[in-house]
């Protein structure tokens, strides 16, 4: 029994998942493994995990491992002295001598979970084993740029965040030389008024990719239920979220076996698949489109002949004439706008490569998408005329206005403090700290717009822009980068009547680019038959898709033959005259053909109708 207990002791050492040995005191090792770190007897980059559920050491020692470093706490105090952080400020220390003489360590994922780590120096107790060298540093880059994200629910930081990487600015200062399929550039960006220091760290202000707009939270007229924004016309025609967009074609002369090639040229009337004189009026005689001109959606940018897909016959005068037909390549379904740029190379096969980078200024639309940095966004609900926005009694008119449900709900309150900052820092004409964790407090920020002759609450009476009236209540309005995001409603939307098919199922082609249709798929269809709505599923699953009528045998259930030449029908399997039409879909016609392919014998059974 003595033995066996001892054995249950035993614990585990595992070196980057692969078990090498037991040790009988598995936690004393583990902490001679720190000491050892710390003293700078085995590399700094080492992690020790020990997990005492399951008696095991973890020791890890592979690459890519995310690890952060950590100011190391011994009997509930800092590691550091203030004599070390005088030493480091006067730069008679460096972060090195720090990490070597084991005041800082690098924590991975696996080692932090056994870890207990103070935010700041008043919240360290005896149970502490580390304190954080910034508070900040438990974000991310992207996170911690998102001013007051300490008073945001997690959820919309985490959505804040991923907005980051949809939002347009300067994508790269040389984007006139670029080629990319696809790319964005705000006109006219602006440095945010409330800050972070990572913000400055990363020079963000260089890349600025937001817009300080005056913000007012009301409804408007239904205008923005829910998360729809109304936007000041004037503001618009001011600049506000204007942009462009770029899409790249390239084109190349492929050549083939057999010396064959394509040619760029202005395709004549004897190509095959030639479209008509007025489609490659934009194009010159060497098959290219001009600079800075305008192309519609399916216009001509580059025309191209490609040699015949199969030999010709030599014709009675025994020449052969050559009929090439048209290859030429057009702009994008909803992509119209300006040559930007053509430019002329060779492709790395010694091929001719052509260039056509096509510009579009996109003005912000109903429909079009905005975000603040705290996860609040919302997609333009209407376009209002200055002369009706509400108006407070300076005269300042909002550039956007915020329905008020948006705000209690997620909890967002880094959102309406950023709001408060940039009142101050229009007022004041200077910067608003707003780093996580080390930000200006909303007691600092109330004083100083008391100070300027503002409610330090930020709220302001407001009035009517269209009857003139005094709105009931005080209104929170405030400044606040915005972004313009990428969703844009011109490059979405989708529609058609009739279209084409795939050639498999008969079903209406899937994307917008084969103008397909839109997919009313099985969760739609079960709300009709929860709603009884027989006829409406009849008509979006059978007449909108793949209705067709086929023959069916009433003796053996299966699809019968319309014979067109001798004008007969009959069944091929019984060869009976008793076949009948039934409206079916197409797919399932398919899958009873397909079952048959598999030796199953699907059977329909027909009656009279009642």
């Amino acid at each position: 029994m003595i033995e066996m207990v001892a054995k249950s002791k035993i614990g585990k050492v595992y070196i980057n998942g692969r078990l090498i040995g037991f040790h009988e005191h598995v936690e004393k090792l583990t902490n001679e493994l720190i000491k050892a770190r710390r003293a700078n007897k085995i590399n700094h980059q080492i992690n020790i995990a020990f997990h005492e559920d399951t008696n095991e050491l973890y020791i890890n020692t592979d690459a890519g491992r995310v690890q952060r470093p950590v100011i190391v706490v011994e009997n509930g105090k800092s590691t550091i002295s203030e004599e070390q952080l005088k030493q480091v400020v006067e730069g008679k220390m460096h972060w090195e001598d720090l990490v070597k003489e084991g005041l800082i360590e690098y924590l991975d994922s696996e080692e932090e979970e056994n870890a207990l780590i103070a935010i700041d120096e008043k919240a360290l107790t005896k149970e502490h084993t580390h304190l954080e060298i910034n508070p900040i540093a438990i974000l991310s880059v992207i996170s911690s740029m998102i001013p007051y994200i300490q008073h945001d629910m997690a959820g919309k930081a985490l959505h804040g965040a991923k907005m980051f990487k949809q939002s347009l600015g300067i994508g790269g200062i040389n984007y006139n030389l670029r080629s990319d399929t696809e790319s964005y550039l705000l006109h006219y960006p602006q440095k945010s008024m409330v800050k972070s220091k990572t913000m400055g760290l990363l020079d963000l202000d260089k890349r600025p990719q937001t817009q300080n707009l005056v913000v007012a939270i009301v409804p408007y007229r239904i205008f923005n239920t829910l998360d729809a924004y109304v936007i000041n016309q004037a503001a618009l025609d001011r600049g506000m979220g204007r942009s462009c967009y770029f899409r790249n074609y390239d084109v190349i002369e492929q050549r083939y076996p057999g010396g064959q090639a394509d040619r760029f040229e202005l395709p004549d009337d004897e190509t095959v698949g030639y479209l008509g004189e007025n489609v490659y009026k934009k194009i010159g005689d060497d098959g290219i489109v001009n600079i800075e001109t305008y192309v519609a959606e399916k216009d001509i940018v580059v025309g191209r002949t490609s040699p015949p897909r199969f030999l010709e016959e030599v014709s009675e005068f025994g020449v052969v004439k050559e009929k090439r037909r048209d290859s030429s390549v057009a702009t994008r379904k909803g992509k119209p706008g300006f040559v930007d740029k053509v430019m002329l190379t060779e492709s790395s096969d010694g091929n001719k490569l052509v260039k056509i980078k096509i510009r579009t200024t996109m003005i912000p639309e109903v429909g079009d998408k905005f975000s603040s940095r705290h996860g609040q966004k919302g997609v333009v609900g209407a376009i209002i005329p200055e002369a009706d926005m509400p108006f407070t009694i300076d005269g300042i008119k909002p550039d956007l206005i915020l329905n008020p449900h948006s705000i209690p709900s997620r909890m967002t309150m880094g959102h309406l403090l950023e709001m408060l900052g940039g009142k101050v820092s229009s007022l004041k004409g200077e910067d608003i700290d707003g780093t996580p964790f080390n930000s200006m407090t909303k007691d600092d920020l109330e004083n100083m717009l008391e100070g300027t002759g503002f409610r330090k609450d930020g709220k302001e009476t407001f009035y009517d822009g269209i009857t003139g009236k005094r709105i009931t209540g005080q209104i929170f309005s405030g400044i606040i980068a915005y972004r313009r995001l990428f969703h844009m409603v011109a490059h979405k939307m989708q529609a058609r009547a009739r279209g084409p098919v795939q050639i498999l199922t008969r079903q209406p082609t899937e994307g917008k680019e084969k103008d397909g249709g839109l997919r009313f798929g099985e969760m739609e269809g079960e709300t009709l038959v929860g709603h009884g709505a027989a006829m409406l599923l009849q008509e979006k699953f059978i007449e909108n898709s793949d209705r067709i009528v086929e023959l069916v045998c009433e003796k053996c259930g299966v699809i019968g033959v319309h014979d067109q030449i001798r004008n007969r029908r009959y069944c091929p399997l019984c060869d009976s005259s008793r076949v009948y039409p039934v409206e079916m879909s197409y797919g399932f016609k398919l899958m009873l053909d397909e079952l048959k392919a598999l030796g199953i014998y699907p059977k329909i059974v027909i009656g009279d109708k009642a």
